[in-house]
């Protein structure tokens, strides 16, 4: 095998159980492009708002459901495609933001190790936004011990149209406090076990010069997720719902999307140096992915297939501008692997609307060479790739602040906002009450 070819999927699940089934049918949708494409070794998926906050703060047993629900879909969407199985090996998150990687079950044992990394720049630090990142070594074949080396990070970066140098800030943080370690750092202590049992049989990498950050030059970087930039920098105003893209629209009217592509917050920060510093993304050829209204979505749960038909115009909810918030980047490979190490895309378009998101899916299909990288301390120089940002020191002690507050915001919200709670405190409640009586009538007897 000369390549290692991969397929990256980034939705935002608006906090639901996805549509199993409905997941499955559309989930390579984007091989329509790359026909000839074959079964991925990898699979990767990066999930923002994957379940409630309770549930995504508390972690362990609470997300259970929500990433099973992506295992089944996995499972079908690639019997189907190909009749292949696959291996689930990650299966993280960073409250709200999760991270999942597959492997084709034929070639998962060349995962020879894994590491994980977890930074929250939401509210106080916590998982609200965030990003995960799992970096891990593939065997090449006949030399076990040599890897190439693989950074997937998912993240979800701060909204609204004026939140750009929010949005630039939590790109720095990802730099700055994203790092990876041979144990899960971070990682919510119900899921340790979990992690351990999916990574039995990938040994862990012994600590050596390598870099912890995500720019260690000996590793292809991928960063998939709700990256938030917008179209604007405010609201639409009243009328302009006139310049929103139209599905029928010419290239050449001012209703095509490409137009509005042309204010993308995204393209004009990292071609300016101000974030995503050295990142590329292949050509965008579909219309925004956000923010569709609400009837949109009823219109996509009454389709035929249970999502938006081809004749239908795209509906827009006319408070947010529409844009490209759920992005694919990568790095355009290492400087030492010359123009033979360079990533290849084969396809990169948006999923169609499902019901139950106000935003489209977007996939990536991919390859990269499978050539062992250097050791570091052999490495050229100029193949050191420079950070734009340094480590900060403390970031694993904020990491665990923030996560304690995570524990305590997300207990509140359990017996606050969902049925299970309300129940627990009806029954404490109750149970006070009665011991209280019983107690009063001892008492008084």
């Amino acid at each position: 095998m000369d390549d290692l070819r991969v397929y990256i999927l980034t939705y935002n699940c608006a906090r639901n159980l996805i549509d199993l089934d409905l997941f499955a049918q559309h989930f390579f949708d984007t091989l329509t492009d790359a026909p000839n494409f074959p079964a991925p070794e990898l699979i990767v998926l990066s999930l923002q708002e994957v379940a409630p906050i309770a549930y995504a703060f508390l972690g362990g047993s609470y997300l259970i459901p929500y990433f099973n629900a992506f295992c089944q879909a996995v499972k079908k969407a690639t019997a189907k495609q190909w009749g292949e199985n696959y291996v689930n090996l990650v299966r993280d998150h960073t409250g709200m933001t999760g991270l999942m990687v597959f492997a084709r079950s034929d070639v998962s044992d060349k995962i020879s190790w894994i590491e994980t990394a977890h930074v929250g720049f939401g509210v106080q630090e916590m998982g609200n936004k965030g990003a995960v990142g799992a970096r891990m070594g593939y065997a090449a074949e006949g030399r076990p011990s040599e890897t190439l080396d693989l950074t997937f990070v998912a993240a979800h970066l701060a909204p609204m149209e004026d939140g750009l140098e929010q949005r630039n800030l939590d790109w720095q943080s990802i730099v700055e406090r994203l790092v990876f370690s041979q144990q899960h750092e971070g990682a919510q202590s119900d899921e340790a076990d979990e992690n351990t049992a999916l990574l039995r049989g990938h040994e862990r990498r012994p600590s050596d010069s390598r870099r912890q950050d995500i720019f260690a030059p000996n590793a292809y970087l991928f960063l998939a997720g709700d990256l938030n930039y917008r179209t604007s920098s405010i609201k639409p105003l009243k009328g302009d719902t006139i310049r929103f893209p139209r599905r029928t629209a010419e290239p050449s009217s001012p209703s095509h999307y490409s137009h509005l592509l042309e204010e993308d917050q995204l393209l004009r920060e990292m071609h300016q140096g101000r974030s995503f510093h050295g990142m590329c993304e292949a050509p965008i050829d579909f219309p925004p992915t956000y923010k569709y209204s609400d009837a949109a979505r009823d219109a996509a749960r009454k389709g035929a297939d249970g999502v938006e038909g081809d004749d239908q115009e795209w509906l827009w909810a006319s408070h947010r501008w529409p844009s490209w918030c759920d992005r694919i980047l990568y790095l355009d490979g290492p400087s030492w692997a010359g123009a033979a190490g360079r990533v290849k895309t084969h396809a990169y378009n948006a999923l169609p609307l499902l019901p139950q998101s106000d935003h489209r899916g977007v996939a990536l299909a991919l390859s990269v060479p499978v050539n062992p990288v250097p050791d570091i301390d052999h490495m050229p120089s100029d193949a050191k790739v420079v950070a734009p940002f340094s480590i900060d020191p403390n970031w694993r002690h904020r990491r665990d602040v923030a996560r304690r507050k995570e524990i305590a915001v997300g207990l509140v919200a359990y017996l606050g906002l969902t049925w299970e709670g309300n129940g627990m405190l009806l029954a404490s409640t109750l149970s006070l009450f009665g011991a209280w009586y019983i107690l009063r009538t001892f008492l008084e007897g």
